[in-house]
């Protein structure tokens, strides 16, 4: 049962790894995730915003369900080129609730990867799915979107600093398991199906 996770937890923070091969359990996760992302109001959802260790991302920008063939997935992607003058414009991350702020993204972006199918396939994204697509590969890195942010911000820092206490006194309350426990879980998801 995949759960969106919040920061700081580890998952976030880290390089997730590539994935050796596409297979019905990794199309039942996708399927999964992306059931997750419309109950939240999400366009888009990293695999370690689920705590998954891996290097793939869904994306619908239209946010709604009904429009499946809006529905992109990207495994082991790669975004080849930026270009255009650099955006500034409002995001949220569904690991960071209800917290909004002004990002500088590039207005267009080219990304390789594969699809369900286990097919290279390369895409051409403007606008907002551009925006998307480079939020989303961001947490691949282990960079929160924060790190984006058009000019330095107090309230954001605040509310960065509330997210980390709420998640370590869950630690503490022992709804949340402690990092060591969280790293030991990641890395045995990692051997399961990436490319170490």
């Amino acid at each position: 049962m995949l759960q969106i996770v919040k920061y700081p937890h580890p998952a976030l923070c880290q390089k997730c790894y590539p994935l050796r091969k596409v297979d019905a359990e990794l199309k039942e996760m996708i399927g999964e995730m992306f059931q997750l992302m419309y109950s939240h109001k999400g366009v888009g959802l990293a695999a370690n915003q689920v705590g998954l260790p891996y290097r793939f991302f869904i994306m619908n920008p239209t946010g709604k369900e009904e429009n499946k063939e809006e529905e992109y997935v990207f495994i082991n992607p790669e975004i080849t080129r930026g270009s255009g003058k650099p955006i500034t414009d409002e995001e949220g991350c569904l690991s960071f609730p209800e917290i909004y702020f002004e990002t500088i993204r590039s207005p267009k972006v080219t990304i390789r990867a594969y699809n369900l199918r286990g097919e290279e396939v390369t895409y051409k994204w403007d606008g907002f799915p551009a925006r998307i697509v480079q939020h989303e590969y961001d947490h691949l890195d282990g960079v929160s979107f924060f790190l984006r942010a058009a000019e330095e911000d107090w309230d954001i820092i605040d509310q960065i600093e509330k997210l980390k206490k709420t998640f370590q006194q869950q630690q503490a309350e022992g709804t949340i398991a402690d990092n060591e426990t969280l790293q030991k879980e990641l890395q045995r998801l990692a051997e399961l199906r990436a490319m170490l």
